[in-house]
């Protein structure tokens, strides 16, 4: 956490447009974090329900490429 409190002091002695600025990138990363965490979510939940497809005698061919 000694990062996060230097770096809290930095954008404390910023302009206030500066730190409106770094408070919409913060929003930004949480958004697209949250949507990563969404699609690895949905990617695991997928997986059973396709692994008769993706494992399949006539498509083992494919396996090696």
């Amino acid at each position: 956490m000694l990062n996060a409190k230097a770096l809290l002091k930095k954008i404390q002695a910023l302009p206030a447009e500066r730190i409106a600025e770094i408070e919409d990138f913060v929003e930004f990363i949480a958004v697209r974090e949250q949507e990563r965490s969404l699609t690895r979510a949905a990617m695991e939940a997928s997986k059973p329900a396709l692994a008769a497809v993706w494992s399949n005698p006539e498509d083992h061919v494919y396996d090696s490429l």
